[in-house]
């Protein structure tokens, strides 16, 4: 599974920006999809993810209200919509996907893209 990221960017606060992660190869074997984002001097951290099986999103309290992820299976492409953009989600994004081979969860991560929120 190969995994690109685009629509990362500079913005100003109150902004929006929709991110954007192309998945191909063995994607039909993907078992979820997640955007995580890590800051300068922190650690990763998952954004967004829909639990398999629901219809159930997780989103880390700080996004919620502000972020959507969604995603087209004929396009094999996730999304991160993010609006009313703050300093503190200035981060390198990461989409990630789980492959779920011979019972075991491998992890999947595109090259990343960096957001910037301006104040």
């Amino acid at each position: 599974v190969q995994l690109v990221e685009s629509g990362g960017g500079l913005v100003q606060a109150g902004g929006s920006l929709r991110l954007s992660c192309a998945a191909s190869g063995n994607t039909a074997s993907i078992a979820a999809m997640g955007w995580y984002r890590q800051a300068s001097g922190k650690q990763r951290e998952l954004v967004a993810m829909p639990t398999p099986g629901t219809d159930d999103t997780y989103y880390t309290d700080s996004v919620k209200g502000r972020f959507t992820i969604f995603r087209d299976r004929s396009k094999s492409t996730l999304y991160l919509q993010m609006n009313s953009l703050k300093p503190e989600d200035t981060a390198v994004y990461y989409c990630n996907a789980r492959r779920d081979h011979l019972g075991v969860l491998l992890d999947y991560w595109g090259q990343g893209t960096q957001v910037t929120v301006s104040s």
